[in-house]
């Protein structure tokens, strides 16, 4: 343990960090969103959609990217009912993140449009990414490059965007890049050489990213989740049910994720409250990764 620097006579408002940092606030406003824009991308649906809807109740605005024309019906619903019953609001663009000039630009409509509520852009979840499970000794080239290109490229090229913006404005805010326990472990039971390399890729691309830009006060997190139930992991299931019996062997709280876990871890590193966090992986993985 680091001993502290504050003798017992020293109130800690009078430590010249106390008067800097953004946490020397209430604890209850550490956890809010009030007057920023979050920018979610993967949006359409699953877990991006849902810590779209987690932005909205901390109080903040969403701008929602996915390649998909619409998002999910049923989950946009979730948000159309948030935004009547506050004063928050979402907005959904159709983007391929892998496309340079169709993230300048759809950034710079939205950031302007933040601009103009009194809500500038502060945050990042970079949700968008895409699975495929081959065995690596039969993986084509072309699929092997194409993760890379949408899960390290892509979220790097809508990071540097955002990045972009709010050193522009001079505006201090959070990036979290949407990881994986893979990034750090293989998975039983699943060949998926090219995703976990991928994930691996973007937790020392967040350490990489935090070196540089926190001169900015721009902070670069990663949050690293493990086995999420979800429609894909359901049919996985089914096609392979030996996997049930590795995954929860592994399964410290007796169940696999839901998109729900992670609102809330995503929401502290967006926030103040973890205004001295940066270069770091938070990783929600029901302990998995605790066990051999």
């Amino acid at each position: 343990m680091v001993p502290s620097i504050v003798s017992d006579t020293t109130l800690a408002a009078d430590v010249p960090e106390s008067q800097q940092t953004p946490a020397n606030a209430p604890t209850n406003l550490l956890f809010s969103l009030s007057q920023r824009t979050v920018v979610i991308t993967g949006a359409g649906r699953g877990l991006g959609i849902t810590l779209a809807v987690a932005v909205l109740e901390a109080g903040g605005d969403a701008v929602c990217l996915d390649i998909l024309p619409a998002p999910s019906e049923a989950e946009w619903n979730v948000i159309t009912k948030i935004q009547k019953a506050s004063n928050s609001q979402a907005r959904y663009y159709q983007c391929d993140i892998t496309k340079e000039d169709a993230v300048t630009q759809t950034l710079s409509e939205a950031a302007s449009e933040a601009a103009n509520r009194g809500k500038p852009i502060r945050g990042l979840i970079s949700c968008a990414g895409v699975q495929q499970m081959i065995d690596a000794i039969d993986y084509p080239l072309n699929g092997f490059r194409r993760i890379l290109e949408v899960n390290v490229a892509g979220s790097f090229l809508v990071a540097r965007e955002t990045a972009r913006l709010m050193r522009d404005q001079g505006i201090q805010g959070s990036i979290v890049f949407i990881a994986s326990m893979s990034g750090q472990i293989a998975n039983r039971g699943i060949h998926c050489s090219a995703y976990n390399t991928s994930k691996a890729a973007v937790q020392q691309m967040t350490r990489s990213l935090a070196v540089e830009w926190g001169e900015y006060g721009i902070r670069v997190n990663s949050l690293s989740p493990g086995y999420i139930r979800t429609a894909m992991t359901d049919q996985l299931l089914e096609e392979k049910p030996e996997l049930d019996k590795l995954w929860m062997a592994g399964a410290l709280l007796g169940r696999l994720g839901a998109p729900e876990d992670f609102k809330a871890p995503a929401i502290f590193l967006l926030a103040d409250g973890s205004s001295f966090m940066t270069g770091a992986d938070l990783r929600v993985d029901g302990g998995h990764c605790a066990s051999a």
